[in-house]
């Protein structure tokens, strides 16, 4: 009979060891994507969860106790060392309130709100100046840059990788009176369609094929779009005020914005092309 139990534990121990190699391989790689989704989303948020998993790998720890150390030495890095290091390599983060202000603060959890600092001036200054010509007027940010390193891609924007390019969100009004809200709650995917007879580049793009040129709409709400209008007096003075500095350098608004609020002696106002995504929700600037 003892014979019997040591047999069959020697038939069930390569099975266990199996099993257990196989957790470590599906762990391991579990860690990895989480490594990748971190680094792709916030550039550096990967770098802290290897460094929290080194630093808590024992047994003492916990996984709940790994995720507490992960989101405290995560906010500390973000809120208290990135910028100060991030000037450094050349950035500077941009203001969390005032006159230019970040649409949703994600933004800055995501460390996407850095920019160079000739770009900071530039949009600060045109923020105060929006505020004192429409009292009250508060400019928002959307996606920017990542505090570090040129050529790092900001996902999933095609351009946002030096530090010269920033998205501003439009301004609108709410049930008649001015807002300093937005129907998006990220800024993006609320579209300002193009109006019976005026050029359609999101239909041209779609039937060329470009299938991300509108995807944003259907992954973002769109309840709140019938208590919003958008705000043509202040949006077009903003986009007139930023194409007459002459910092800017390119200004990517959609064709039939361009063309209903006559625009066009502004070379820099310009169409971004097909294989980037619609530009009537957001207002693309970058400087020379």
């Amino acid at each position: 009979m003892l014979e019997t139990t040591y047999s069959q534990i020697e038939d069930v121990s390569p099975l266990f060891t199996h099993n257990c190699e196989t957790l470590k391989i599906f762990r391991l790689l579990f860690q990895i994507i989480i490594f990748i989704l971190f680094t792709a989303m916030t550039q550096v948020g990967g770098v802290i969860y290897v460094l929290v998993l080194l630093w808590g790998n024992s047994r003492a720890w916990t996984s709940g106790r790994r995720i507490v150390s992960f989101l405290g030495v995560y906010l500390l890095a973000t809120f208290a060392i990135f910028p100060l290091l991030a000037p450094m390599f050349g950035r500077t983060a941009l203001p969390l309130s005032g006159n230019l202000r970040p649409l949703n603060f994600g933004t800055c959890l995501l460390n996407r709100h850095y920019v160079k600092p000739q770009l900071k001036v530039q949009i600060q200054r045109i923020a105060d100046e929006m505020s004192q010509r429409f009292e009250g007027t508060k400019t928002n940010y959307l996606d920017a840059n990542f505090p570090f390193l040129d050529g790092f891609p900001l996902l999933p924007h095609l351009s946002h990788s030096d530090g010269r390019k920033i998205d501003l969100a439009f301004y609108y009004h709410r049930e008649g009176e001015r807002t300093n809200r937005a129907p998006s709650f990220i800024g993006y995917g609320v579209y300002e369609d193009p109006a019976k007879g005026e050029e359609s580049y999101p239909q041209i793009c779609a039937d060329r094929g470009y299938w991300q040129y509108g995807f944003m709409s259907s992954i973002v709400p769109q309840w709140q779009k019938v208590e919003y209008e958008l705000d043509v007096q202040r949006t077009r003075a903003l986009i007139k005020r930023l194409a007459q500095d002459e910092e800017t350098s390119k200004i990517f608004i959609e064709p039939h914005l361009k063309d209903r609020w006559r625009l066009h002696r502004f070379g820099n106002v310009r169409f971004h092309g097909c294989q980037a995504v619609r530009h009537d929700d957001h207002i693309h600037i970058q400087i020379r």
